[in-house]
């Protein structure tokens, strides 16, 4: 039994390591704790290493302590110490604890290993066994060694695995547990399907957690959304999160930002619009959404609106916002503005420089463009591979031929030292092509390092069109078939080509070839944008609630254009037997063709 002396003395020396501000002034302290021999009282024990914990410079010193702790006693402060490395942001500091105090004899347990996981995950350091190194090893070493794996173990290490981009083994891992996985489990496991466009196993894994009757719990149907999201299939995201028994922020940042990134902007914007009648504010994830969505459909007034909101509300901007402002403006059209929102950025990026140039790109700014590329460059921020495809596209939009050529070969070379993607090989071989290099282009892509796909064939197959070259034109054909397509545009093309030349018969041929494999031409489409609402309209398309109305009004237009003398270009082939028919008939026809011409 202790002494009052000794009782005494013990509460003394905790309160000093309470009060102690330094590692020098607890040297002094630890001596009186070794010379009284309270050393192995726990509360002294803990109190000492809960205090080396927050001071990852005293690695040496708080090992050299715990050996005169005996851990069969108990491994409280050899946890206590261990935790507060990995919880306060010390990992490494965690792991080398572990490997000294293992050496010298200690027997980790169920309560050590979890810290020592995290701290795996968590450390950057090179050749420590962690997950974001890219070497799993250490971690799974410790795992191996655990006498008992708990749901805690497990799941630090799936989550560690996905942390690290290791989704297939995360996803492994899930499937070889031997215990009941808690939701943090299947979030993670949610996540690595998402990443890698497993839509069956995240099914799978969802029906798991239907029959665990998790699926009310908002973190995992965030989860689970977010996962249909990423595989695409937007019908199984949509349902779920219209069950969500509630939502917040994340739940409508995945769905709208989903649908963005699954090509359906005029979705988000409608999804925007009753998050809003809900009175729920977005974050900046959202409104970089929506400004996307903006730009897909040319929604210039929307996005200008949205502009206003994030000042009126005095969001701060940030570079993903910045960003997508730029693209908004730059996508729509509005270059001053563009320029305007690019001028007034604190600090920019490559992401933001990539943003004004393919706004430039895609609206003929050629020479604009590569001034501003020039001043990328003099601000000494690196041009990456997106880069180079804005330029290379500029100048293909541009007909800027010397240009394309130098940027194209500039990119391959030091400092730059990147490899061209099909993209790059693609907007070069359209920018030959207009130019009419046809030659220089088929070099080209017999030096390409991969297969050309249907938009690389396709720009060379319009320059034999150009040229009315059926034969060559033919035997591009005879190369896309190879590739299995499901491609309509090049067999139209073709099609196209053989009506020029008056080959009827394999224009048949061609036709029956796309029904005999199942392929059908997508309808054109235009989108317009009225009182910030933006209109879609398809070839031949009545579902517009206003399609009748529009009809009326169309017919009234093209006898207007009728009675001013205006003729639309329509094949010889058709405008010859035009005379025989009345006028009425002919205002019909041209409506029918108008609106079948791209079928």
């Amino acid at each position: 039994m202790m002494s009052s002396t000794m009782h005494s003395l013990k509460w003394v020396l905790l309160d000093l390591i309470d009060r102690c501000s330094g590692l020098r002034c607890f040297k002094k302290i630890h001596a009186q704790i070794v010379t009284s021999g309270l050393a192995c009282n726990d509360l002294v024990a803990n109190n000492v290493v809960g205090f080396l914990g927050k001071n990852a410079n005293s690695v040496d010193y708080a090992c050299d302590f715990l050996k005169q702790v005996d851990w069969r006693v108990s491994s409280f402060p050899f946890n206590t110490l261990i935790s507060g490395y990995a919880n306060g942001d010390k990992p490494g500091a965690a792991v080398l604890v572990y490997r000294r105090i293992v050496r010298d004899g200690f027997m980790p347990d169920m309560y050590t290993v979890p810290a020592v996981l995290k701290s795996c995950v968590k450390f950057l350091g090179k050749g420590e066994g962690t997950q974001r190194c890219g070497d799993c090893g250490g971690a799974i070493r410790v795992f191996d060694e655990m006498p008992v794996k708990d749901v805690v173990s497990w799941t630090g290490l799936i989550s560690g695995q996905v942390k690290a981009g290791l989704f297939d083994e995360a996803i492994s891992l899930f499937f070889r547990m031997d215990v009941k996985p808690n939701v943090a489990t299947f979030v993670s496991v949610l996540v690595a399907c998402g990443r890698m466009g497993y839509l069956r196993v995240g099914k799978g894994i969802h029906g798991l957690i239907f029959k665990r009757s998790l699926g009310t719990n908002l973190v995992v149907g965030n989860a689970i959304v977010d996962m249909y999201v990423k595989c695409e299939s937007l019908c199984d995201a949509k349902k779920i999160f219209d069950e969500l028994p509630e939502k917040d922020i994340v739940s409508w940042t995945s769905m709208i930002s989903g649908l963005v990134q699954c090509k359906r902007p005029r979705e988000s914007l409608e999804l925007f619009c009753n998050m809003q009648s809900l009175g729920i504010e977005p974050d900046k994830i959202i409104l970089a959404s929506v400004l996307s969505a903006c730009a897909s459909l040319g929604a210039l007034d929307y996005g200008r609106w949205v502009h206003e909101y994030i000042d009126r509300r005095g969001i701060k901007w940030d570079i993903h916002i910045g960003t997508s402002l730029i693209d908004m403006y730059a996508k729509c059209g509005c270059i001053k503005m563009a320029l305007q929102t690019f001028n007034e950025l604190p600090c920019g990026n490559v992401s933001t420089w990539n943003a004004l140039l393919g706004g430039l790109a895609m609206h003929g700014n050629g020479h604009e463009a590569l001034q501003s590329f020039e001043e990328m460059t003099k601000s000494g921020t690196r041009p990456n591979a997106v880069t180079f495809l804005a330029i290379l596209t500029a100048c293909c939009h541009s007909g800027l031929v010397d240009e394309g050529r130098g940027y194209f070969y500039q990119m391959i070379k030091q400092p730059y030292n990147l490899s061209p993607r099909l993209e790059h090989y693609g907007c070069m071989v359209d920018l030959l092509c207009r130019a009419g290099l046809v030659d220089e282009a088929r070099e080209l892509i017999n030096t390409m390092p991969m297969q050309p796909d249907v938009l690389i064939w396709g720009a060379l197959l319009s320059s034999y069109k150009a040229k009315g070259d059926v034969e060559l034109s033919q035997e591009i054909l005879d190369r896309l078939l190879q590739l299995k397509l499901q491609d309509s545009g090049v067999y139209v093309l073709l099609s196209n080509i053989y009506a020029t030349n008056e080959r009827w018969a394999d224009v048949t041929r061609v036709r029956r070839l796309m029904k005999k494999k199942g392929i059908q031409k997508s309808p054109g489409s235009s989108v317009i944008e009225v009182d910030g609402k933006a209109h879609e309209f398809l070839v031949g398309d009545t579902s517009h609630p206003q399609h009748e109305d529009i009809h009326v009004l169309l017919n009234i237009l093209a006898n207007q254009v009728y009675l001013e003398g205006i003729f639309p270009s329509i094949p010889d082939k058709i405008s010859i037997y035009l005379h025989v028919f009345s006028v009425e008939a002919i205002s019909y026809f041209l409506a029918y063709y108008s609106l079948n011409q791209d079928k």
